[in-house]
């Protein structure tokens, strides 16, 4: 089993992951992009227009699913919105790999922009190698 520290190196070294939500009792799942991961949190956004947005308000309960080269990391827990932080929210417009949300400064939509952290969560790890043994988890 990969430490915590490892775990989180694996998030951000493959920032794309799957979140599985809840829309009344059908699961959903999509892939996301990652903005970082590390002992704050895991932290990504979307927008508030989206149904994932929508159903992440209604039931903050989530597994994501992020893959690495060898193996699959799980983590489950609750999602909080980040509604407050204004220095989170001009680094991740400001960062590099989200020039993308730069026209919905530039369009004054920058209210879409709803950030989330997943704080406390639980890890699992899978692979080939270990499929049949007992799930280990690791507290991020």
């Amino acid at each position: 089993m990969l430490s915590k520290q490892e775990i989180f190196k694996l998030m951000n070294e493959n920032p794309v992951f799957h979140i599985a939500t809840m829309d009344g009792d059908q699961p959903r799942v999509r892939g996301m992009l990652l903005y970082r991961a590390d002992e704050n949190g895991i932290i990504f956004h979307t927008a508030s227009t989206k149904d994932v947005f929508k159903q992440i308000k209604r039931n903050p309960k989530v597994e994501l699913c992020f893959q690495g080269s060898n193996c699959q990391i799980r983590v489950t827990g609750e999602l909080v919105q980040v509604e407050n932080d204004k220095k989170l929210r001009e680094e991740i417009f400001a960062h590099p790999t989200r020039k993308f949300l730069q026209a919905w400064k530039a369009n004054g939509i920058d209210g879409l922009l709803q950030i989330f952290c997943l704080k406390n969560g639980i890890a699992t790890q899978w692979s080939m190698e270990t499929n049949f043994d007992e799930k280990q988890f690791v507290n991020l």
